[in-house]
């Protein structure tokens, strides 16, 4: 009887252990304070462009955005952070040693980002963020941070800091430029083909880069980009400014730029043959630089925008069948980006339609050259000021150190 009884009561025991009575807490939430917050300046937004831009840097601010803060419930505590995984990130653990009781500690958790999905999101959504603090392996805490996250081609400009000024973050410009685009090297076997360059040697002379630049100049009309200023965003942060970005293949298929994209654009290609772009950024504008000479010191311009003042593709479907020439209203439309002498000798068929588009294209890159000029002079000390935010001159080169580029999804 005594046999069967041990057994009985043993069975009992076992059955109200797996009913799930939970083991009696010995560490005090309220003691403990656990407190997990989301940057207060981001004003509960989540730019997935930052996150990808900033991904290998160090030294990036992605790393402070969360942080949590414990007060220590007994000398030499283990502090565990778990942070659940949800469709943006993996589950993340961070742990700590807390020495002294009462004293308070700080920490940035690091959280694992799911990259491949970051360069998904073409859409914004929103995500719960779920924090739970173990001490000495004890479930202690749980919070929960919900952020309206932004989608990849939303780019962060500047925000409103709590201190009353504005942080920025234009430099996440550069984050679009993609010198490794798998596109470029198709497109620059077409540059080459057009005649004006016969290779991209990485030459530093004036002359040379200047030649290399009017050739990439001229891809660009011809593929028929015209100026498209889409520049807003859904964002509901109140403390934010923030631009739409189409990335390279984006621009390529659709045709389209404002300034950025067709800076991103251009230097996308620049960077891949071995030039130096630099993007100006104006308070409402941006235009494109690149460096000349091996030294870096000398400077040319080039405003993009201006391949949207012609279209060259579409004078290839208005040839009169009668003298085999450009219908007199789309001859027009170019004709005012043609010397006296130009025009003469189209018009007396001595110039070949093909003649006349690069006759076009090389006085406009004539104007888009100088067309930021005095600008530019007039604002160089304020680009070269580090503590004015309005005004950027942002050299891609050497922003790589701090910046990736962005893949698009189809990369």
């Amino acid at each position: 009887m005594l046999r069967r009884f041990c057994i009985v009561s043993l069975c009992a025991l076992l059955l109200v252990s797996c009913g799930g009575v939970s083991i009696k807490k010995t560490i005090d939430p309220k003691v403990v304070d656990f407190k997990a917050v989301y940057d207060p300046d981001f004003d509960n937004v989540l730019y997935t462009s930052m996150l990808l831009a900033s991904a290998n840097y160090q030294g990036s601010e992605i790393a402070q955005l969360f942080t949590v803060t414990v007060t220590s419930p007994q000398n030499n505590a283990v502090l565990r952070i778990v942070v659940d995984s949800t469709s943006l990130n993996y589950i993340s653990i961070t742990q700590e040693s807390l020495p002294k009781r009462g004293v308070e500690y700080t920490f940035n958790p690091v959280i694992k980002w799911k990259f491949d999905n970051l360069y998904r999101l073409r859409q914004q959504g929103n995500v719960d963020i779920t924090f739970t603090c173990f001490i000495n392996d004890e479930e202690v805490d749980v919070k929960n941070i919900r952020l309206n996250y932004r989608p990849v081609n939303e780019c962060l400009m500047s925000l409103l800091g709590h201190d009353g000024n504005y942080r920025d973050y234009r430099w996440l410009f550069t984050a679009y430029v993609n010198e490794d685009h798998p596109m470029i090297d198709n497109i620059l076997s077409e540059i080459l083909s057009q005649g004006i360059v016969t290779t991209f040697d990485g030459s530093r002379t004036e002359k040379k880069v200047e030649t290399q630049m009017r050739a990439i100049w001229y891809y660009a009309l011809h593929r028929g980009i015209a100026y498209s200023s889409i520049t807003c965003t859904s964002n509901p942060s109140r403390k934010a400014n923030s631009q739409y970005i189409r990335f390279f293949d984006d621009v390529y298929q659709n045709r389209q730029a404002n300034c950025v994209d067709a800076c991103v654009f251009f230097s996308s290609i620049m960077r891949k043959v071995g030039l130096f772009p630099i993007i100006f950024v104006d308070p409402c504008h941006a235009y494109l630089g690149y460096y000349t000479d091996k030294t870096k010191k000398k400077i040319a311009l080039l405003e993009t925008t201006l391949t949207g003042w012609v279209n060259l593709p579409e004078l290839d479907n208005h040839i009169d069948s009668n003298t085999g020439r450009l219908e007199e209203r789309y001859f027009n439309k170019v004709a005012k980006y043609l010397s006296e002498k130009q025009k003469k000798s189209y018009l007396e068929g001595e110039m070949t339609l093909e003649e006349l588009k690069m006759a076009v294209s090389n006085n406009l890159f004539d104007r888009a050259s100088s067309y930021q000029k005095e600008n530019n002079k007039n604002n160089m000390q304020l680009y070269n000021d580090p503590s004015q935010v309005t005004y950027q001159m942002l050299v891609v080169d050497e922003l790589r150190n701090k910046v990736s580029p962005i893949p698009s999804v189809e990369n």
